[in-house]
């Protein structure tokens, strides 16, 4: 139960600041180093209960690179998307007399930049976070967060940047984005995350099933190659 509290957490603190700061007298131009900021320091605070996911897409790339429990994908994502319902209500509260302008993206490019950013974070997250070449770093949380600040800055006024399905439940209750559109995000968001782990497999062909390790900010959750490990004692035996 820890770790679905801990992921309510993070992504109702990552859609507090996103609406806080795109709303009214928010932090303008700077509200990409804001919301990166926020998902880069819930990472460090929860990861290490979590996995700090804060992003259904996320949580479907992790699964698909074997290194998330199946009986814990649906639960991550109720607890996600509760969060981020949760934090839209509180920012209608805390902004409630500030006006709010919905994106009307086009549906081509936002589907497009959407599918590239959500690719490059659950990328970036299986590549920091998951791989045996980057196990035990220190900086894992700062290159998510900053992935996100790259895709906000670049694609933000052509799909609103969400690369995340939870955010975009948070700003279609915010009234940022309509209900409408609510399909472009989770078609390229989760298409996006499973094309990364896809791509991770790929190339990380040194990261074998059954070789599980620690992850920076979570458990291994596959268990170990006992017959390869017995079959290296009977090695060294002989």
């Amino acid at each position: 139960m820890n770790k679905y509290i801990a992921e309510f957490i993070g992504t109702f603190f990552l859609v507090l600041t996103v609406g806080c700061t795109v709303i009214g007298n928010g932090a303008g131009t700077l509200a990409p180093l804001a919301i990166g900021s926020a998902l880069m320091v819930m990472i460090f605070a929860a990861g290490h209960i979590s996995g700090g996911h804060f992003n259904p897409a996320v949580t479907l790339g992790v699964w698909l690179r074997g290194k998330f429990e199946a009986k814990d994908v649906t639960p991550y994502m109720v607890s996600q998307v509760s969060g981020a319902v949760v934090a839209a209500f509180a920012v209608k509260f805390l902004k409630g007399g500030s006006a709010v302008t919905p994106l009307q993206p086009t549906t081509l490019p936002a589907l497009v930049a959407e599918f590239l950013f959500t690719f490059a974070l659950v990328y970036v997250v299986l590549n920091t976070a998951t791989a045996k070449g980057t196990s035990g770093n220190s900086f894992y949380g700062l290159a998510i967060g900053f992935t996100v600040l790259v895709g906000a800055f670049s694609v933000g006024n052509i799909s609103g940047g969400a690369f995340n399905p939870a955010v975009a439940v948070g700003i279609s209750c915010i009234g940022l984005s309509p209900w409408q559109n609510i399909w472009i995000y989770l078609v390229a968001d989760f298409l996006g995350g499973a094309a990364a782990a896809g791509a991770f497999k790929a190339v990380s062909t040194t990261d074998m099933p059954g070789q599980a390790h620690r992850w920076p900010f979570g458990r291994a959750t596959q268990a170990p190659d006992y017959v390869a490990k017995l079959n290296d004692a009977r090695k060294s035996a002989s």
